[in-house]
């Protein structure tokens, strides 16, 4: 059977607020985040979410991103204590498969070849990296998955570093975001 959040039922006063629970909830980046020489994965100041206890949540998103081929990128969570779930991140390998790799990739975004991705789910508390081609060059990351609440509320954030330590930032662009549902 499917879930849904919140149930209504006979008689029940349907309030704003009730209304507002069921709704999606969209984080997007209304600026850009630069973070250089860093390789400790903290939370991002706007992709983050206030989180029920006992609650489950569906959720995907858009990161726009850029680095040096040295900084790469870094996606983690932190999660309340308790909570389980699994997400996803399909985007450029680390490192990225390029014109000069074996098997061979055009590495523009007009031919009819692409990038080599990751795309392996992963448990909520664990980690993934992304490559980079380069400053200037920017990329995406299509995220999605499943956050189940234990007993205790919280905050739910997107945090990221550098996969390696870089003078040069890697920055997360203004409009990435994230939505999220509760779904029980």
């Amino acid at each position: 059977m499917p879930e849904s959040y919140p149930t209504y039922a006979g008689g029940q006063r349907i309030t704003a607020a009730l209304l507002r629970s069921g709704q999606p909830r969209t984080a997007r980046k209304t600026s850009d985040t630069p973070r250089s020489a860093t390789t400790t994965t903290t939370p991002d100041p706007h992709l983050q979410f206030d989180v029920e206890a006992g609650a489950v949540y569906t959720w995907w998103g858009w990161i726009k991103y850029d680095a040096d081929t040295v900084g790469d990128l870094v996606l983690d969570f932190t999660t309340p204590a308790g909570a389980l779930g699994e997400w996803y991140g399909f985007g450029t390998g680390n490192p990225p498969t390029g014109a000069s790799s074996t098997p061979t990739l055009r590495v523009d975004t007009q031919g009819v070849s692409g990038y080599m991705i990751r795309t392996e789910t992963n448990d909520v508390s664990q980690s993934r990296s992304f490559g980079a081609l380069g400053v200037g060059v920017t990329l995406a990351v299509s995220i999605g998955g499943v956050l189940r609440m234990g007993s205790t509320a919280g905050t739910w954030t997107l945090d990221w570093a550098q996969g390696a330590s870089s003078a040069t930032a890697t920055t997360l662009y203004t409009d990435s975001y994230i939505t999220m549902i509760r779904t029980a």
